[in-house]
């Protein structure tokens, strides 16, 4: 049994990456109708972000929560300015394209430099919480940052990684109330429905495209760095998941917001389940679960025909 939970634990681990990954995605296809194929780059360069931080400035994993989603959402709002904004109203497939080409180059790069070896980026030692000085009794509780672990009796959960699945759960549904519940979310569907009316209310429709891309790599980005500690920091991280995230969209549904979250925590814990019971099948079956889907709904658990 404890091999089973702790083969659960890893499932609900990739489903975080899983459900943050496609989210991203599915923000950006849902709202852009752009098929981002870069997104894998992107996630690395969000763990490579925080790998820079920590060594060439000492600013620390928090810091790097913080400034690694919004560095790499400004490099993606650039992208959009300057090469994906050409591709309005053009099929699907050169976005796709476009995209892929801009994941050779980006990955070719910091390969180039960095090597396909992982770079280590520890856990956080910060903030400690109890007693951790030299001169503590025995007793005393002592936890430093999200290092260790906790003994649940049926399992030891490892506390970093419990972390990384209830911060990426917040997000996804901050992330889903932004977009279906406010009226900035609002205005940003209406934008990608009818840009024509909604410029005629003084909205400025193409900063709004822009910001929405920046948006979901920064969601990439962000799940890169919440990986660094788990996976190590590898020029190809992000080519290693990208045909997965894929799969997990068009499972929930191509632009589904809630169907990409759900779909990512369940694919992972699905995934853990085969891993346990045959692990042989682990690496395909969610491509299964994705061909069974379509042949049943084309559109995706939750997605609507257009």
């Amino acid at each position: 049994m404890q091999a089973l939970y702790a083969q659960l634990l890893v499932g609900l681990i990739n489903g975080s990456f899983y459900a943050l990954l496609s989210l991203g995605l599915a923000v950006i296809f849902g709202m852009l109708n752009i098929i981002n194929f870069a997104h894998g780059a992107l996630y690395m360069m969000g763990a490579f972000c925080a790998y820079f931080l920590l060594h060439l400035t000492g600013m620390g994993y928090w810091w790097a929560l913080i400034i690694a989603p919004i560095a790499v959402g400004i490099f993606g709002m650039i992208l959009e300015r300057t090469m994906l904004q050409w591709l309005t109203g053009l099929d699907h497939l050169y976005g796709l394209l476009l995209t892929f080409g801009i994941a050779l180059i980006v990955q070719g790069v910091f390969q180039n430099y960095f090597g396909s070896s992982g770079l280590p980026y520890a856990i956080p030692d910060y903030p400690q919480i109890g007693d951790c000085s030299p001169n503590a009794p025995p007793d005393a509780i002592c936890r430093r940052g999200l290092q260790g672990g906790i003994n649940l009796g049926f399992m030891f959960l490892p506390v970093y990684r419990g972390w990384v699945v209830i911060f990426s759960l917040v997000v996804c549904l901050a992330t889903w109330f932004l977009i279906e519940k406010t009226r900035l979310g609002a205005y940003l569907r209406a934008a990608t429905e009818n840009p024509t009316l909604v410029r005629a209310f003084g909205i400025n429709v193409p900063r709004m495209i822009t910001l929405t891309y920046g948006l979901g790599v920064g969601l990439a980005a962000l799940a890169g760095v919440l990986s660094a500690p788990i996976n190590q920091v590898r020029p190809l991280m992000g080519a290693d998941l990208i045909i997965v995230v894929f799969a997990v969209v068009v499972i929930g549904g191509m632009g589904s917001i809630m169907g990409s979250i759900i779909t990512g925590f369940a694919l992972g814990v699905i995934e853990g389940l085969t891993k346990y019971f045959y692990p042989e099948a682990s690496n395909t079956v969610v491509f299964v679960l994705m061909v069974l889907v379509l042949l049943v709904k084309p559109t995706g658990l939750t997605g609507r025909a257009a």
